[in-house]
């Protein structure tokens, strides 16, 4: 980090960082990076068009799904500008409102993601434990209710972020750890104090990731009881089969932002280059994985799909 005695507030220049090490070839490592974001937005593209136009599949499980490609969308759209800005052009100045902005986006698709991953297992819930309700509990208006609940919560939690940041003084020129910026690289870069910014992060942490990931577990400890009630062994597995996809991408979501916590914390001056990778595909996998897990997973997804071509090769003939 630069010296703080000329430091700023709101006029800084933030210095993105790529592979550390690595910087001559920053093409050739940005390649698979570049793919997996391509893969991704086509994806969830897809899911999406699918998703709206195949009646079939206006059902509350897949409707949730619908949000989950959207905010992975909107995870892209929000970190894939500064890694071509980075590894194809060279550019690393940011400035202070374009970091800000991002910071918010950013933190606000994983928050929005996280909360549709916790729609998604009420789902299951319902769907397991009360299945003749199953349709009067999730309707519309219910499914969209908690969708503007999930958003409105995400940019309530988000938006004193960069208000406060503002208040704090930074040097001129300061150093990121990542290549898109990210609350607490911010706050840790700052001249100033910082306590009521660090407060803020981990009460938004808590309510949102914290709060989503304990319930989570609980809805499935509950289906879990639910499930070894069933008397028939075929009726358990088949209970258990529907919850293995968003099981997947639960796991998809949570376990490389606790690789990418623990490596900060153990081995992060050891190995940059690996810290800077982790913290890269820990934001790029969940959008990639979703779309292939569901597809592999789910069969009335794989069979629009294939109603999809079918009717482009018809078309086309």
């Amino acid at each position: 980090m630069f010296s703080c005695n000329t430091s700023t507030s709101g006029h800084s220049t933030f210095l993105l960082t790529g592979f550390p090490g690595l910087e001559a070839s920053h093409h050739w490592v940005s390649i698979p990076i570049n793919l997996i974001c391509v893969v991704s937005i086509l994806g969830n593209s897809i899911i999406l068009l699918l998703i709206r136009r195949d009646p079939s599949l206006h059902e509350p499980m897949y409707i949730f799904l619908s949000m989950l490609a959207a905010s992975d969308l909107g995870l892209c759209a929000s970190t894939f500008p500064t890694m071509m800005w980075l590894f194809w052009l060279g550019a690393r100045e940011l400035p202070f409102d374009l970091c800000a902005a991002q910071m918010f986006f950013i933190h606000a698709f994983t928050y929005v993601e996280s909360g549709v991953l916790l729609a998604m297992a009420f789902d299951r819930f319902v769907a397991i434990r009360e299945p003749l309700h199953y349709a009067t509990v999730l309707t519309h208006s219910a499914i969209a209710r908690m969708g503007a609940a999930i958003l409105v919560r995400a940019v309530l939690l988000n938006l004193p972020g960069p208000i406060l940041l503002r208040r704090l003084l930074f040097p001129q020129i300061s150093v990121l750890s990542h290549c898109y910026c990210l609350h607490s690289d911010l706050v840790g870069l700052a001249c100033s104090d910082t306590q009521i910014n660090s407060f803020v992060g981990l009460v938004s942490i808590l309510l949102s990731l914290g709060l989503d990931s304990f319930l989570i577990v609980l809805s499935y400890a509950l289906i879990l009881r639910t499930v070894l009630g069933i008397a028939s062994p075929g009726e358990r597995l088949k209970a258990l089969n529907t919850c293995v996809s968003h099981l997947s991408i639960v796991l998809i979501f949570y376990l490389p932002k606790l690789g990418l916590s623990v490596l900060h914390r153990v081995e992060k001056h050891s190995y940059p280059a690996l810290a800077v990778l982790m913290a890269n595909l820990h934001f790029l996998v969940p959008p990639f994985m979703n779309p292939i897990v569901y597809c592999l997973k789910s069969k009335q997804i794989r069979q629009g799909l294939l109603k999809r071509f079918q009717q482009k090769r018809v078309d086309v003939s």
